[in-house]
């Protein structure tokens, strides 16, 4: 199983520890260990994905569809309206983020905040967060929004302003349950509905027409 790079020290370490217990002879709490090693290789999972190529939009993140808003305003880019879909993380869910369009990164933005359940619809605005904003080739903005969660508290975003990426590259994770909410063109018609099961960089939530 890949694992993404920023769990590989927590599983070596979980592992090192579960090893070292049950040489010493407390199989129970090695037993214990193992469980939680094993949640935690699961956690950090990073599968790969076959990414439909196209004048589209792929899931940024695996989870569940929460809401789908057809006007949504995006904090990090005034007087544009957007459509939105929010994506909900379960601790379950692979937690790897990726790229929905190719194209540059125009703004990252990271905002301190509070740590509602990332279910909550008042986390999109109040809870940690970390805007990313693209522009793709044709001159359309999708603003990315990660959302940390009641247990997430940390936000991994390795991308930066001016960096050319391609659609389906990953670019960072959420730590534990979490949500990204994702702002679209008004031009895009929207291809999933709340409640829909969604998958990163092989689910294509929107496409445009041609």
């Amino acid at each position: 199983m890949k694992l993404a790079r920023e769990g590989v020290a927590f599983v070596m370490a979980l592992g090192v520890a579960t090893l070292v217990v049950n040489l010493l002879g407390y199989w129970w709490i090695g037993l214990a260990l193992l469980i939680l090693t094993l949640a935690v290789a699961s956690f950090f999972r990073d599968p790969e994905r076959v990414v439909p190529r196209g004048d589209h939009v792929v899931s940024p993140a695996d989870g569940r569809v929460v809401a789908v808003d057809r006007e949504a305003r995006a904090e990090t880019v005034s007087g544009e309206t957007f459509q939105r879909v929010a994506i909900f993380m379960s601790p379950a869910n692979v937690h790897v983020n990726r790229v929905p369009s190719s194209g540059e990164v125009v703004l990252v933005k990271h905002t301190a905040g509070r740590f509602l359940a990332a279910y909550d619809e008042r986390s999109s605005k109040e809870n940690e967060r970390n805007e990313v904003v693209l522009r793709d080739p044709r001159g359309r903005l999708t603003v990315l929004v990660q959302v940390a969660g009641l247990l997430a508290r940390r936000i991994v975003c390795h991308l930066h302003p001016g960096q050319r990426v391609e659609q389906g590259d990953r670019f960072g994770l959420i730590m534990f349950g979490s949500r990204v909410d994702v702002y679209l063109s008004p031009s895009a018609r929207v291809l999933v509905r709340v409640g829909d099961r969604v998958r990163a960089g092989s689910v294509v939530l929107a496409e445009y027409p041609a």
